[in-house]
């Protein structure tokens, strides 16, 4: 027993001596080790500075820059890593941690493939830069103006007043129309006048209506165009350019336009019609019963 013990413990002092013997010849190496994650980790710093500033002037989205600037530094550090320890001889140590980061990063992009499509759509829109903060857009079928831009996700304030967050999956593939990349709009008045009106008396009087709009620009010709037969009415529409693109003012543009027209339109006798329907008493009803009969046979029975 007491040999069986004896011999453990000289293979543990052996093993010992061993990696110490080892441990004294690595130790340039080790110090050299030390020294190249001390400079890469100085130089990470320095480079992130610089990215930060660059980035910046290439893209101008803070978000944008904040992600790139932070990746130049990790990478920086990750290939001074791999130095340290091809300096200290661990060179399978380097194929594990690349094997590892390469599983790791299929797992979790098959696991949050939705959050990473959202993200990399916000980096491409970041580099594309469709609209900018302030811009009156409109997404997914929700009109308002861009509040924030992240790269998950892009934040509109719409016209009632609530805030809306569109995944920017949905940005990137959907239809994006933005108002404020151009400085005029279109108004567009679509009207019905009864079909007893002289067709080119309302074209005359709708364009004289509109000729001296306050908000109209005047460098753009008005247009109209008759567009079909109604059910009570013929109908046109009558477009109207102004020099301002924000909705507040399209309101109120087409609003004070509405408001020429029916006047022009109530000073020429012009006629808006009401819909019309027509209500045939004589029509038979079920069990072989007129429908002028029907309102008395309700009162009986009432």
């Amino acid at each position: 027993m007491n040999e069986e013990l004896s011999a453990g413990v000289d293979g543990l002092i052996d093993k010992l001596a061993g990696w110490l013997r080892e441990l004294i010849a690595m130790a340039p190496n080790l110090l050299l080790a030390l020294l190249v994650l001390v400079v890469f980790g100085f130089l990470a710093r320095r480079i992130e500075r610089l990215s930060r500033r660059l980035f910046a002037r290439l893209s101008g989205q803070e978000s944008l820059t904040d992600l790139l600037a932070g990746l130049a530094r990790v990478i920086t550090v990750l290939v001074g890593l791999f130095i340290a320890l091809e300096l200290l001889h661990l060179d399978k140590t380097v194929t594990s941690i690349l094997a590892g980061v390469g599983v790791v990063g299929l797992a979790l992009g098959f696991a949050f493939q939705d959050i990473a499509a959202n993200f990399m759509s916000g980096v491409i829109m970041a580099v594309r830069r469709p609209f900018a903060h302030g811009d009156l857009v409109e997404i997914a079928g929700v009109l308002g103006t861009i509040t924030e831009v992240e790269l998950r996700a892009t934040h509109l304030r719409a016209l009632e007043g609530h805030d809306v967050m569109v995944p920017n999956r949905e940005v990137f593939q959907n239809k994006i129309i933005n108002y404020t990349r151009t400085p005029e709009r279109r108004v567009d008045l679509e009207v019905g006048i009864a079909y007893g009106d002289d067709l080119r008396k309302v074209r005359e009087v709708t364009l004289a209506a509109l000729e001296a709009h306050p908000d109209r620009d005047g460098s753009k010709e008005l247009k109209l165009y008759f567009t079909g037969f109604g059910e009570s009415s013929i109908d046109f529409v009558v477009q109207m350019w102004i020099g301002r693109a924000d909705q507040a003012a399209f309101l109120a543009a087409r609003s004070e336009a509405i408001i020429r027209v029916k006047e022009a339109f109530d000073g020429e006798g012009i006629t808006i019609p009401f819909p019309i329907r027509t209500l045939d008493f004589g029509a038979k009803v079920v069990g072989g019963e007129s429908l002028r009969d029907e309102p008395l046979r309700i009162a009986r029975e009432g």
